[in-house]
Parts: structure tokens; sequence; C-alpha cells
């Protein structure tokens, strides 16, 4: 049941790729609700179309059927300027390889959402958020003269500078050794509790899945529970 506090509702979602051997169903008939402030899981092995859901839950790509609601918006009811307009007031992401502007300073990299939302004091924001990421003494730095981690960092400092209502990591630490994707991960969890943002982790680890209040597991072109 849809309520006021379900930030994501996905209603009979079906995606269809057209292929030389013919129609290939990735998926068909997903259920989804989620509420404000949950961290969920989606988690499964490659090619069972993860990163496709997040890209319909997001608004990044339409489904072949069914019906998508975020923040009470049916997304099927925007054009693609709408739902990029959508996005950048609602919605952030962190993905495995960073996608941070290589000419771009740290700091300039975390301006840049606030810049495209004219928020007045972008520079002062994005270097608070730089600091709490433990990089205020790198904001001058470039992406190639910063680790994987030091990346990550600014990937996140940029995902929650525009206070998101939904955030969407994509594998995270994937690009990551060990011990740097626990410490991303700390940061991350940490962050999202902090800022009380609906947090939606696609992940193949069900370690990584277990620090989240729910998991699913997208498999066989269904969406289905993990009990605890």
């Amino acid at each position: 049941m849809h309520t006021v506090d379900t930030v994501v509702s996905a209603q009979d979602l079906a995606k269809q790729f057209t292929t030389q051997a013919g129609h290939l169903d990735l998926f068909t008939g997903i259920n989804l609700e989620i509420k404000r402030g949950e961290s969920v899981a989606i988690i499964g092995p490659s090619g069972t179309g993860k990163s496709t859901l997040l890209s319909l839950l997001a608004g990044l790509d339409q489904p072949s059927s069914g019906k998508i609601l975020l923040n009470n918006t049916d997304l099927n009811s925007l054009n693609d300027k709408q739902r990029a307009e959508f996005r950048n007031q609602h919605i952030s992401f962190v993905f495995q390889a960073f996608h941070l502007l290589p000419d771009l300073t740290a700091l300039q990299n975390v301006m840049l959402p606030l810049q495209i939302r004219n928020h007045k004091k972008a520079e002062q924001e994005a270097a608070v958020w730089l600091e709490k990421v433990g990089l205020g003494e790198r904001l001058d730095h470039k992406p190639a003269e910063l680790s994987g981690g030091e990346q990550q960092r600014v990937a996140i400092a940029r995902s929650f500078a525009t206070e998101p209502t939904l955030l969407f990591a994509d594998e995270p630490t994937g690009n990551l050794d060990e011990h740097t994707g626990e410490q991303i991960i700390q940061q991350l969890f940490s962050l999202n509790q902090e800022q009380q943002t609906t947090l939606i982790l696609i992940t193949h680890d069900p370690l990584l899945a277990r620090r989240c209040q729910r998991a699913l597991r997208l498999h066989n072109g269904t969406l289905e529970e993990i009990e605890a």
C-alpha cells in the first residue's frame, strides 16, 4: 500500500530488450515499496539487471511497462527534461567509477551540483562537506592527484551536499581495496544515518547488503526479500 512515507513505489515493472535472437525479458512484474529514511540493498550476481533496475528507479531509463512513483511523482508522466530536473532536485548517485570531472578540483566537483541549483553559498557548502569526509586539506587537488579512496570520498561529499531525498549507490566499493572499501562504507552509512536520506545500495556482496535495514535479491527476473 502506497503511503505518504513511501519514497519509492514500483508497480508491475518490466524491462525488455530486443536482440537478434528476439525479445529478452530482463525482469517482469517487479513490485517495490521503500519508505523515507530506509536503507535497502539490491543484491544479485552480475548480469541479473541490478544496474538496469537502478536506472529505471532513478528515471535514467524508462521501463517497458509498469509505473514508478518517486516522492508521489509518476516518472512516466514527465518528459526527458522534467525527469532531469526532478533528479537534480531529489536524487544523488555514488558510482563504482567515481565519475568526477578530471579538470575540476575536489572543491569544484562538489560545488557543481550546488551551482546547478543556484545555491548562494556553493563554495562554502562544498568545503564543509569535504571537511566532513576528511578532505579539508585536499580542496584544490584534482582527481588524478587523489587516491581511489579519496576520489570516492569526494563523490560521497558531492552526493550528500545537495541534501537528496534519495541516494543510489551502485557498487560504491567495487574499485577499492578491502580496507579502503570498509572505510568508505562506514562513511556512507554514517552520513546517510545523520542526514536521514533514503539509500538504495546495489551490490553483489552479501555482507555489505546486511548493513542495510532491508535486502532484496534480484534473481531470474524477480525481486524477493531476503530474510534477516
